[in-house]
């Protein structure tokens, strides 16, 4: 049994594919995320001549990573994927200097392998390694907080349980809690979004404060572990 506040087990796994460097394998307990970063020499029409670069992410479920079989995305994006995508492009933007990119556009793939609930926070999080790297890679001399990285940015779920605040929630505890929150902060400790809702619940200021807390001890340690896997 985790403790409120500990994570589930988290394995960062860079350059998973052999022949794209920017890719991370990302585990988070029984949640399964691979994210590849892949940079192109130009922007999307509305930013040509500006001066500034793009990033933007693509989300996506593959047939086997839930049980029973997720129908697979093929002419249309569902709305969820479509929510999700922009939550992840927006996250990772709010860390990168657009105008220190120069005139590149970085996309971020975030494809499930298999759901166990965190699957959008783990992309974040998963997304953000995979970003560096490609970074890393077209501007060697770049690192966080010198180049177009800002900061690092990472995302954890936590909840309202009977009454308990949890940390990082995995399906089982997710479709239990009564109240659910994404969490998404810099490495520096700033917020970026919190989505927080009430499932035929409300929630206190006190219990609003203990779910803050304990998604910033847990980004506070992903941080550390996306420093240790990009070191």
């Amino acid at each position: 049994m985790r403790q409120p506040d500990q994570l589930r087990p988290v394995e960062i796994q860079v350059g998973y594919l052999e022949h794209h460097p920017a890719s991370v394998l990302y585990k988070s307990g029984k949640t399964v995320v691979l994210c590849t970063a892949s940079l192109e020499p130009n922007v999307p029409p509305w930013l040509e001549g500006k001066g500034k670069g793009w990033v933007t992410a693509e989300y996506n479920m593959l047939p086997g990573s839930t049980v029973p079989r997720k129908r697979r995305e093929r002419s249309k994006v569902d709305g969820r994927t479509t929510e999700i995508q922009r939550l992840i492009g927006r996250s990772l933007r709010a860390v990168v200097d657009l105008e220190a990119l120069g005139e590149r556009s970085i996309v971020v793939d975030c494809d499930v392998l298999q759901a166990d609930g965190g699957t959008r926070t783990a992309s974040i999080t998963g997304g953000f390694v995979a970003l560096a790297k490609a970074i890393q890679n077209e501007l060697p001399d770049a690192s966080i907080g010198n180049g177009p990285l800002r900061d690092s940015i990472a995302a954890i779920s936590v909840g309202v349980i009977k009454g308990a605040v949890q940390l990082d929630l995995d399906y089982e505890l997710d479709y239990a809690a009564d109240v659910d929150m994404n969490v998404v902060m810099t490495g520096s400790g700033r917020f970026v979004e919190i989505q927080g809702t009430g499932e035929e619940a409300t929630f206190s200021d006190e219990e609003l404060a203990a779910m803050l807390k304990h998604a910033k001890t847990g980004i506070a340690e992903l941080t550390q572990l996306q420093r240790q896997a990009l070191a």
